[in-house]
C-alpha cells in the first residue's frame, strides 16, 4: 500500500486548512478534499492549558454512571474545529476494505478483515489522531438530524494477505488492480438522548458494504475517562455482496484516556473484541494488553483466528480456544506492526505495518451544494472562530445552535411528535444494523455518481 503522504503533494494545494465549510470551493468547482489540519501545518499547539480547564469541568462527574449522556456544553477553546460525524468514520485506508472479499479462501479474507480493522483508526499524522499516531481530540457534539456524505477516491492496489485473489468487479468481474475505485459514506445523528449515529458504506463496484450504528458511553474516574461502546453500539457489519452476503461482525473495545493531569493525553487499550462471520464460522478474538505503570506503553495486541460454531458460540478468552480448532494466531503492537502465523508454522508473516501510513483524504461536496444541516456548513460559523482565534465568538456560535436544537426539541414535544432519520429507517435499531430509506439510498447513489444535489431537509433538529 502507498502512503497517503505520497498523495498530498498533489492535492495540497486544493486543501483547507481545517475541514471547514467556510473554505470550501465555490459552487460549480470540484468538490473540496477534507483532510485534517496538522497535514498543512506541523506545529501542534500546546494543550497543557486547555487539559487544566477540562480537568476541572470533568472533576464535576465524578461518579457520574455516562458522562456522554449528560448536558454540558464544553467551552470552544477545548474542541478541534471538526465536527464528530466527519471524524468518525473507520475508513481511514479505504483500500484496505474494498479489498476484503478479494481473497478466494474464508481464512484469506478473515486476514484482510483484520487489516481493515487494524487500519481504521489512523485519522492523522503526529498532531491529530483518533488512537493511532499522535494526540486524542474532541469534536463538535453531532445535533439531531446532522449528517455528513462524502467519497474516496482509492487505488485498488492493497497485496493479497494469504493465497489466491482476485481483484475486479462485482457484477462484471472486470480487473480492477490499481485501478482507482470510489468508496461512498453517509452518517446521520439519528438520536440525542442518547446521543447515536448511523452510518452505511458503500463500494458497489467491489460489492462491499458496512453499516453500523455509534454510541459511546463514559465514565470519569478521577484521573482518566473510560470509554465504551454504547448499548446500541453492536460493532460494524460488513457485508460482501460478491461472496453470497458473507457478513462479519467486528466489536468494539473498550478504551482509557489518559494523561489529563500531566497535560498530555494519550490513548491505551486493555480489553477483547470480536470479529465473526457465521457463514464462514471463523471467528477472531483479539486482547488487548493492559499496559504496565512502569515503562513506556507498549499497545500490545494477542488474536487468535479458529474456527466455531455460530450456534454454540460461547468462547470469549485466547486460551479457551482448543488447539485443533486454531488457524492462525497474531501479535504485534496495534500502533505499528502486527503478524499472523498459521497452524502448524512458526514463521510468523506480515499482516500490517502502520508505520507508513496515513488517511486517504475524503472527499466532500462543494459548500454550495452542502446543506444547512449537513456538518460542515451547520458548523462553518464555530470552525471559523477557532481557525482565527475568536474562541468567544464560536462559543456564542456554538451555544446558539445548542440553544436551537432544544427549542426543537421542546416544539416536537409539544406536538407530540417523535424525530425520524431521514437517511435511516429508525433512530436505533435491537441488531446493530441501521437500514437506509429511499432517501438514503438516492443519497448514495448520488455520491456514486458524483452528483452531489440533495433536497433540503423538510425537518430539521437544530
Amino acid at each position: 500500500m502507498n502512503s497517503s503522504s505520497q498523495d498530498l503533494s498533489a492535492i495540497k494545494d486544493r486543501v483547507s486548512p481545517a475541514p471547514s465549510a467556510a473554505t470550501s470551493t465555490a459552487s460549480g468547482e470540484a468538490p473540496t478534499v477534507s483532510i485534517p489540519g496538522a497535514y498543512v501545518s506541523d506545529k501542534a499547539p500546546d494543550d497543557s492549558s486547555k487539559l487544566k480547564t477540562l480537568l476541572s469541568i470533568l472533576r464535576k462527574f465524578i461518579g457520574v454512571a455516562d458522562i456522554a449522556s449528560v448536558r454540558f456544553s464544553l467551552p470552544a477553546q477545548l474542541l478541534e474545529p471538526t465536527p464528530n460525524l466527519e471524524y468518525w468514520n473507520y475508513l481511514d485506508r479505504p483500500e484496505t476494505f474494498i479489498s476484503i472479499g478479494d481473497p478466494e479462501d474464508g481464512l484469506g479474507r478473515m486476514l484482510a478483515v483484520l487489516r481493515f480493522w487494524f487500519t481504521k483508526d489512523l485519522n492523522g499524522n503526529k498532531d491529530i489522531q483518533k488512537y493511532v499516531k499522535g494526540k486524542p481530540c474532541k469534536p463538535y457534539n453531532s445535533t439531531l438530524g446532522e449528517f455528513f456524505r462524502c467519497n474516496w477516491e482509492v487505488e485498488d492496489n492493497a497485496p493479497s494477505i494469504l493465497g489466491d485473489a482476485k481483484k475486479v468487479t462485482a457484477t462484471t468481474s472486470t480487473d480492477t488492480t490499481n485501478q482507482f475505485v470510489r468508496v461512498s459514506y453517509i452518517t446521520e445523528q439519528t438520536s440525542h438522548h442518547p446521543p447515536v449515529s448511523a452510518f452505511f458504506v458503500d463500494c458497489p463496484v467491489k460489492g462491499i458494504t458496512a453499516r453500523g450504528f455509534d454510541q459511546l458511553s463514559a465514565k470519569f474516574t478521577g484521573t482518566s475517562i473510560r470509554v465504551t461502546p454504547g448499548a446500541h453500539n453492536l460493532g460494524i457489519f460488513i457485508t460482501i455482496q460478491s461472496r453470497d452476503n458473507e457478513e462479519y461482525q467486528l466489536t468494539h473495545p473498550a478504551a482509557h484516556l489518559g494523561g489529563l493531569i500531566r497535560g498530555s493525553l494519550s490513548v491505551t487499550v486493555a480489553d477483547t473484541c470480536f470479529i465473526t462471520c457465521p457463514k464462514t464460522k471463523i471467528k477472531v478474538i483479539l486482547h488487548y494488553l493492559e499496559e504496565s505503570w512502569l515503562g513506556r506503553t507498549q499497545n500490545k495486541v494477542l488474536g487468535v483466528i479458529y474456527t466455531y460454531d455460530p450456534q454454540n458460540d460461547n468462547r470469549t478468552r485466547i486460551k479457551d480456544v482448543p488447539e485443533n480448532d486454531v488457524l492462525a494466531k497474531l501479535e504485534g503492537c496495534w500502533t505499528d506492526q502486527v503478524n499472523f502465523t498459521l497452524a502448524g508454522s512458526k514463521d510468523p508473516q506480515s499482516l500490517i505495518d502502520l508505520k507508513p501510513l496515513f488517511p486517504t483524504p475524503k472527499i466532500v461536496p462543494p459548500s454550495a451544494s452542502q446543506l444547512p444541516n449537513e456538518s460542515q456548513r451547520f458548523w462553518a460559523g464555530v470552525t471559523s472562530a477557532i481557525l482565527n482565534k475568536q474562541f468567544s465568538q464560536a462559543t456564542k456560535v456554538k451555544q446558539e445552535l445548542e440553544e436551537r436544537q432544544r427549542e426543537k426539541a421542546t416544539e416536537r414535544a409539544e406536538r407530540q411528535e417523535d424525530w425520524k432519520p431521514r437517511f435511516f429507517e429508525n433512530a436505533v435499531t435491537a441488531d446493530g444494523r441501521p437500514e437506509l430509506t429511499e432517501e438514503g439510498r438516492r443519497a448514495l447513489k448520488g455520491l456514486q455518481a458524483e452528483d452531489w444535489h440533495l433536497e433540503e431537509s423538510t425537518v430539521i433538529g437544530a
